[in-house]
């Protein structure tokens, strides 16, 4: 027995969503998201986004920000810093695994830069939409009792020819 569960039906109604619902479609495949670093992502105002990874324990060396195809990966590699000596510890609670972290990036979202401060790091963004994309209203003209559709689109014609 198949429990598929399907967004179809909210989508029938759209056009050019096919990536918001695949972005559902993998929210409920259940896969879990990674826990370290802890990270948060806040938003600054109505187009100023930031990324906040706690990375305590890793230098500038040690991380990598990439930005590919709308794919922003940050990325942290784990160097021995004992140097060839063994520890050994009675209790290891700081965090020193490599990893590595992606975030899809919406349309007309830029990096504006990043910076490592005590231990965070700190990555911001902003939406920077261009002009022809942005809301706009659409005047409604209304047409005479002589005046047809077809002469309207024809006379704009006639004025770009």
């Amino acid at each position: 027995m198949s429990t598929a569960f399907s967004l179809e039906p909210l989508f029938r109604h759209s056009i050019g969503f096919d990536r918001f619902s695949d972005f559902f479609d993998r929210a409920l495949e259940g896969n879990s998201a990674p826990t370290f670093p802890p990270y948060n992502i806040e938003k600054h105002g109505d187009n100023e986004y930031r990324i906040v990874l706690a990375v305590a324990g890793f230098s500038e060396e040690n991380l990598s920000i990439r930005l590919e195809n709308g794919v922003l990966t940050v990325t942290g590699v784990k160097t021995d810093e004992a140097n060839g000596s063994s520890i050994t510890y009675m209790h290891h609670g700081i965090g020193r695994d490599s990893f590595k972290l992606t975030y899809k990036l919406e349309d007309h979202i830029e990096v504006q830069g990043a910076n490592l401060e005590n231990g965070l790091l700190v990555i911001d963004l902003l939406r920077d939409i261009p002009e022809e994309e942005k809301p706009r209203e659409i005047e409604i003209n209304r047409l005479g009792s002589n005046q047809s559709r077809y002469q309207q689109i024809e006379s704009r014609s006639e004025k770009t020819a």
